[in-house]
């Protein structure tokens, strides 16, 4: 398993954790803050909530989009709460990593009976 694969599943074994205690049906945002503490807890760095701003055509623009999380600078996590993720979802998780460089995320269900059904892998 390489350094990716390994902090991939350590987010997941997190995201599993604040699932388990917390279960199906409250706001991304509940979910957000839990994981960052489980993060913290685990000593992963990350980021919450970065800002990234829009380069469009060459220009930086003065709009920005916002990741939920940013791990160890390298792994970009997308949480949804949501009753079905749909193939905007995944297209937004894949934006992302193209307008940011980074190659691998996730993308975090967590309105699910069972997390595991909740989880997407992403390479770019």
């Amino acid at each position: 398993m390489d350094d990716r694969d390994r902090l991939s599943h350590a987010v997941i074994g997190d995201a599993l954790a604040v699932h388990r205690e917390l279960g199906p049906g409250l706001l991304e945002s509940v979910y957000e803050v839990c994981l960052a503490h489980e993060l913290t807890i685990r000593g992963v760095p990350f980021e919450t909530g970065l800002r990234v701003p829009v380069i469009y055509a060459g220009v930086r623009l003065r709009s920005y989009f916002r990741l939920d999380l940013l791990v160890a600078g390298r792994l970009v996590v997308e949480l949804k709460s949501v009753a079905q993720v749909l193939p905007v979802h995944s297209a937004q998780l894949i934006t992302y990593l193209k307008l940011t460089g980074h190659r691998h995320g996730l993308l975090i269900n967590f309105n699910v009976t069972k997390l595991v059904n909740g989880v997407r892998r992403f390479v770019r």
